[in-house]
């Protein structure tokens, strides 16, 4: 049972935290309240009236708006036709919408621009125009999931000076958020709820991170701090003045001239903005991309032209960004996405052919040991909370013991527990020698996991920085191009094939 026994009560102009662990019911219960799925039992009120949604357009109609954690906007499309899509009976999709877009923006603050096309924008620009979309089709009480995910923590402070907007028009805000010092700092009032029921509500000012992840999940708030190094000099992966250009007529570089090594028992942390090239260097190491220009050699040997699959057969592990499109199968069983990325290799195989008894072992065993909530191997990928889906990710990769770990975003969605057994995986496998490359919009995970950390922005590593001394607010200012006292911006061509750009060229 997903839910059951749940009480939850919002007031009028207010940000209502809810949290809870991966798997407590969060999503089930956001789904019910935006009309996506109907309850066996219990009610809603809204307004002193008791409802019942059929569709998410019932929850619209009653002022109920929700911004999902995946944004769900069209690339190729301005900001106003992503508006006004759907939703054209309102104010046409002429001058009249784009009078209202430009009234809403300004009321709120939200300094959303009709013109701009979606691609052309940044994280924290998307999620205003996802906003400003929910705003339009008349809400006055938004969802909003993991909205502080992907962005830096000035980012993260425009946003909430939003929600403090919103609010003080009398508007209402469900916040779902595992990052519990968010939620203290903006909400204000907070409900817990663990295995599907609601377990205790708490006052901001009158609660620690601490006492609140108690209340989750029954232990302390775990840290990212790694204590002593592991760093050996032998090097893993050698990355030397790697080139990618976009395709098409543009063929500006998306990637241009990235050096640097990562050595056996080493974390090496990219800092940047979504959107600054991470993806497409990840897509070069693991084999999806093939780079214009420069090498990759991993343990002396060069694997520049090797296709993907040989790369993850010689030791490449890979945590993807986005879970859904690169990670899993969502309607297939658990059993199965235990394959993906492994396919000839054991327990997934038995020479040439593909072993089915071995995988559903196998995965078992990944559901007990990262405790993956599933009531069996054969349910769906979909089937799990976001969270969950990650730990059966994070598992698979472990499980084959590699020599280099590509992780992006490896905690993102995970509550306080997932996150500290994840962050334990990745310490342990780094003392016996693993080296990751480490890409994390969490900058505390990203200065407390990593031995170096380097910063990119626009395709360039542009500084490096020393994780014990940098602080988020510092890292959060270079990844937007600012400098800071506590960052080296490289200038030349330093040894062991570390690249990057001066600050001037950078900007």
């Amino acid at each position: 049972m997903a839910n059951h026994d749940i009480h939850l009560a919002v007031r009028k102009g207010t940000v209502h935290a809810l949290v809870g662990e991966n798997g407590a019911g969060k999503s089930t219960l956001m789904k019910i309240l935006y009309g996506m799925q109907k309850p066996d039992e219990g009610t809603i009120t809204v307004d002193g009236e008791q409802v019942a949604f059929g569709s998410p357009a019932d929850a619209i109609v009653r002022g109920i708006g929700m911004v999902h954690q995946h944004f769900m906007l069209a690339d190729q499309l301005t900001v106003l036709e992503n508006i006004v899509l759907g939703s054209e009976k309102l104010h046409g999709i002429g001058g009249a919408a784009r009078r209202k877009i430009v009234e809403i923006s300004d009321r709120y603050g939200l300094g959303v621009r009709p013109d701009a096309y979606v691609e052309d924008l940044g994280v924290a620009d998307r999620q205003r125009v996802e906003i400003l979309k929910v705003l339009y089709r008349g809400a006055t009480t938004l969802i909003l999931d993991e909205p502080t995910a992907v962005l830096v923590p000035q980012e993260v402070d425009a946003l909430f000076d939003n929600l403090r907007e919103l609010k003080s028009e009398g508007l209402s805000v469900i916040f779902i958020s595992h990052k519990l010092g968010e939620v203290l700092s903006v909400a204000d009032d907070i409900t817990v709820i663990r295995r599907g029921t609601t377990v205790g509500t708490a006052i901001p000012s009158e609660t620690t991170p601490r006492q609140l992840a108690e209340l989750m999940v029954g232990s302390e708030l775990p840290t990212p701090e790694t204590a002593e190094s592991t760093v050996t000099d032998r090097a893993m992966i050698q990355v030397e003045s790697l080139k990618l250009l976009a395709e098409g007529e543009s063929g500006r570089a998306l990637l241009d001239d990235i050096s640097f090594t990562i050595h056996e028992g080493e974390v090496l942390g990219i800092a940047g903005v979504e959107g600054n090239g991470q993806t497409e260097l990840i897509d070069a190491l693991i084999g999806l991309k093939h780079a214009d220009s420069g090498v990759i050699r991993m343990a002396g040997q060069d694997i520049t032209a090797q296709p993907t699959r040989k790369r993850r057969e010689d030791g490449i592990g890979y945590i993807p960004e986005d879970r859904h499109r690169h990670g899993l199968l969502l309607e297939s069983p658990l059993w199965e996405n235990r394959i993906l990325g492994h396919v000839t290799e054991k327990p997934n195989a038995r020479g040439f052919w593909l072993d089915p008894k071995g995988a559903q072992a196998d995965t078992r065993r990944i559901v007990e040991e990262y405790d993956v909530r599933t009531p069996g191997i054969d349910v769906t990928a979909a089937s799990l909370s976001g969270g969950n889906q990650q730990k059966l990710i994070v598992g698979r990769e472990m499980s084959h013991k590699p020599r280099f770990l590509i992780a992006a975003h490896p905690t993102r969605g995970v509550d306080v527990g997932a996150q500290a057994q994840i962050w334990d995986q990745i310490r342990e496998a780094r003392r016996e020698g693993l080296a990751v490359l480490l890409i994390s919009a969490d900058l505390d995970e990203l200065i407390g996991l990593s031995d170096t950390l380097r910063v990119i922005y626009r395709g360039r590593l542009v500084a490096d920085a020393d994780p014990a001394t940098i602080t988020p607010e510092e890292l959060g200012s270079a990844m937007t191009g600012a400098a800071s006292g506590h960052l080296e911006h490289v200038e030349e061509e330093p040894a062991e094939g570390s690249a990057g750009t001066s600050e001037d060229e950078a900007r």
